[in-house]
């Protein structure tokens, strides 16, 4: 008679005292694609819906179509916040002149022009409180929050308040988008969730 060998135990990274630090997301071995840190805890990303995907590459493409000279823009890449956060917004608008080479994993936050999150049913609490307050203190100057509601797209578009140091909000976009910073951008949010007709019923 045969025996199943018994699966291994998942081996689980153990933090050290205080936590991971960015440095760690480079050479810790067998991480996920796009883990982030998070007040020194690894945060791993569920399996993305269709959404996410969709307003992921249709903002990344819209930006980098628009983007000024001298700006670059980027699609899940991590900044580093400080020694504990190093998240991973959905799209980056960097200062071209951080980007070094080819190799290179992450970029500082003060080069952050704009930071795009565009929010999953797991992120709803990062998304909408833990990093925008992260970011802010970090000065990135422009802050989006992508939503669905009822399949259509919903923008909430933040600027950060010199005086306070914390975001305030400019704008709520459904349909069209239109602003003027970090750069113009004039935008079909439509363009995302395309509504497809539905078939025509079969004759009898």
């Amino acid at each position: 008679m045969s025996v199943e060998p018994e699966a291994p135990e998942p081996r689980w990274a153990v933090p050290p005292v205080g936590g991971w630090t960015a440095d760690d997301l480079d050479t810790l071995p067998n991480l996920p694609p796009h883990t982030e840190l998070i007040d020194g805890s690894l945060v791993f990303v569920s399996p993305q819906t269709v959404f996410h995907e969709r307003a992921v590459d249709y903002l990344k493409w819209q930006l980098q179509s628009l983007a000024p000279l001298g700006l670059e823009v980027f699609r899940e890449f991590t900044i580093d916040v400080d020694r504990q956060n190093r998240p991973e917004p959905d799209v980056i608008v960097v200062r071209a002149d951080v980007v070094e080479g080819l190799r290179q994993t992450r970029f500082p936050a003060e080069s952050v022009q704009l930071a795009i999150e565009v929010v999953s049913d797991e992120s709803v609490t990062r998304d909408r409180e833990t990093k925008p307050v992260k970011y802010a203190r970090a000065k990135i100057p422009h802050f989006w929050r992508v939503e669905s509601h009822d399949d259509r797209v919903v923008v909430y578009v933040f600027e950060l308040e010199p005086s306070t140091g914390a975001y305030t909000s400019t704008g709520i976009f459904h349909d069209r988008m239109k602003v003027s910073v970090p750069f113009p951008v004039n935008l079909d949010l439509t363009a995302i969730t395309p509504h497809h007709r539905a078939a025509d019923p079969a004759p009898e």
